[in-house]
């Protein structure tokens, strides 16, 4: 291992789910990697791991768990500024899920130190190009959830913001070519309405992020739409 490699045992998100583990009374005999992706800074990405743990009522908890940390999810509406129609940013790439191209809000890890909505805003600047702070964005989940309770320690925090501009700086959104190429990512930007974008996503976070945003805001007719 290289210096600049980040040990599994000291990454951040071992840390923590270890440390929520041992909270709610397991006891970690031992863990075994089977698999480690690390970012190109040498931080630990996610990984694939097998634990040894004994639960307080003398159980055995299953042992396969896919470590990822946590995420954020971001919710984008721009507001035309004469005719108040909302529109949502959503990104276009291809997902390891089936291969195809999947349409996702703008997301990304909480690594390191990150606070989530430090994340958040600047996952916005890197996939769609939309300057914000930390401080525009609303929180829509009171406390940490788990997409996958079973599998994985993967905890989602959900945000919105709505800015209104003018129907053209809107578009301008439209069908821009961000991504990292270090992460592997090829992004394409798509601009659409609330209820064609609760269509073209197929993502549950996701699709759980149109309803909490407008059970928000109080927008139950769109909500009957979708």
């Amino acid at each position: 291992m290289s210096k600049k490699e980040e040990a599994l045992q000291d990454a951040p998100k071992f840390r923590f789910w270890k440390s929520q583990m041992e909270s709610n009374g397991l006891v970690i005999n031992a863990v075994k990697d089977h698999f480690i992706r690390r970012r190109h800074n040498g931080e630990v990405l996610f990984a694939m791991i097998e634990v040894d743990a004994d639960t307080p009522e003398g159980d055995k908890i299953p042992p396969v768990c896919f470590l990822k940390g946590h995420a954020v999810s971001v919710l984008v509406c721009l507001i035309d500024k004469d005719t108040k129609e909302k529109f949502v940013v959503l990104v276009r790439q291809r997902r390891i899920c089936d291969g195809s191209h999947t349409y996702e809000h703008p997301a990304g890890m909480v690594d390191s130190s990150d606070l989530p909505d430090e994340v958040a805003a600047r996952e916005l600047g890197e996939e769609i190009g939309l300057a914000v702070t930390a401080a525009d964005l609303i929180r829509l989940n009171p406390r940490l959830w788990f997409p996958s309770t079973g599998t994985s320690d993967e905890g989602m925090h959900f945000f919105f913001i709505e800015r209104e501009m003018p129907r053209e700086e809107i578009m301008a959104f439209h069908h821009k070519d961000m991504g990292n190429q270090s992460e592997f990512e090829r992004i394409t930007t798509s601009v659409t309405s609330l209820p064609e974008a609760h269509k073209l996503v197929n993502n549950v976070n996701g699709l759980l992020l149109h309803f909490l945003y407008l059970k928000h805001v109080g927008d139950f007719e769109t909500m009957k739409l979708l």
